[in-house]
């Protein structure tokens, strides 16, 4: 059994709604999409018991009425595992994963600027990657997004 197949097992041994939802793409590559409800606990047992202890990024997706997200997390053998969530666009909010990766607060602030996500738990600082003097409410990463005439 290979690696990527222990850690699905395992995931699934602990958590048996994933049965059907967690794909192995190729050696070192796994892939899950869940339920924001779902999510802390599934990246809780990942960090701390299969330890994805890197995040490599965070990718933030419009997908028309909900923001998406995935998670990049990496073990130190080299598997690489995409965990992806999404939560409605309308009055979008989120929980900080600095709890478990301090460098998270750099990809959670582009989400802020670019997607108009909420982050709890992300500390207050400096606008990323937008000027502060951009506008608020205006994201450019969604699609519904046009651009002001001062900007």
């Amino acid at each position: 059994m290979s690696q990527e197949e222990k850690i699905k097992q395992e995931l699934i041994n602990r958590f048996s709604y994933l049965e059907n939802i967690i794909k192995i793409q190729r050696p070192r590559r796994m892939s899950a999409e869940i339920d924001y409800n779902n999510f802390t606990e599934i990246l809780d047992y990942a960090v701390k018991q299969l330890k994805f202890i890197h995040l490599c990024t965070i990718t933030g997706l419009d997908e028309q009425d909900k923001l998406g997200f995935i998670y990049h997390l990496a073990q130190d053998s080299g598997v690489l595992f995409n965990l992806k969530t999404s939560v409605f666009k309308q009055n979008p909010e989120i929980k900080s994963v600095m709890p478990y990766f301090a460098g998270a607060e750099i990809y959670e602030r582009e989400l802020v600027d670019l997607l108009g996500v909420k982050v709890e738990g992300l500390p207050v600082g400096n606008r990323y990657p937008l000027t502060d003097d951009w506008p608020t409410d205006q994201f450019p990463l969604r699609k519904d997004w046009k651009p002001s005439s001062d900007k």
